[in-house]
């Protein structure tokens, strides 16, 4: 039955646990690869809202590894199929989406723009990621940040870690240099992977919007950095 979908969940995690996840409210910036994932796994535990922020339409080439990436979505905005997904698996789903690549500007009144429990960041491009992880710190909003998931395909090497503490990562390094420029000095904890990134799977591009370079990925690889996200999250909620 409908009411009972939350069935399996609840003999896990208890009738308190399941309360506070419906009362909890989860911002999630990017729903690409990883992040739709992650958004998808916090819906199917029973978390109460969520606001989702991206401002990307489907493409071809999301389709070996991106949730709502499908031949029949193919340039519909991500953020619309997931919410129409996601009101599937809970109808009683709070949710926010808004389309909109997030520009430094934006973001003080984002958060401030509700009370949100914690922070699933599943920014690829710098700029937006290091101002989104920066406001959030300064809140004291609880944050867990996603690293580099392309060039890589050994789940096994997949990681918890303050960002202090990673290695073999471009994207981790990138954002520990922006992060001291910043004057940032909090911790903060990611998903990474220790496996050395695939140099012959990386290319130049300028024919994607604030990218350098294109990583060759794999299906299952952001999909288990999600996973790690939510883990995080709904362990900590």
């Amino acid at each position: 039955m409908a009411e009972d979908w939350q069935q399996r969940t609840a003999l896990l995690l208890g009738d308190e646990k399941m309360e506070r996840l419906r009362r909890a409210h989860v911002l999630v910036v990017g729903v690409g690869g990883v992040g739709a994932y992650a958004a998808e796994m916090l819906c199917r535990a029973g978390v109460g809202q969520l606001t989702l922020v991206d401002a990307d339409a489907v493409q071809p080439t999301n389709i070996n590894r991106q949730l709502p990436a499908l031949h029949s979505t193919i340039g519909q905005a991500k953020v619309d199929v997931l919410a129409a997904r996601f009101k599937d698996i809970n109808p009683e789903l709070q949710l926010r989406v808004l389309p909109v690549f997030l520009k430094d500007e934006q973001i003080p009144a984002l958060l401030d723009a509700a009370n949100y429990d914690f922070i699933v960041d599943a920014i690829d491009t710098l700029a937006p990621k290091c101002h989104l992880i920066a406001e959030a710190l300064r809140r004291r909003i609880r944050i867990v940040s996603s690293m580099g998931a392309g060039a890589k395909s050994d789940i096994t090497q997949i990681r918890f870690a303050d960002i202090s503490e990673t290695y073999h990562c471009g994207l981790s390094k990138a954002v520990r240099k922006r992060l001291q420029k910043m004057g940032v000095k909090r911790k903060l904890p990611v998903v990474f992977s220790t496996e050395q990134a695939d140099a012959s799977a990386i290319q130049l591009t300028d024919e994607e919007q604030n990218k350098k370079s294109t990583c060759g990925t794999v299906s299952y690889m952001p999909a288990v950095f999600g996973c790690y996200l939510a883990e995080y999250v709904i362990k900590r909620l």
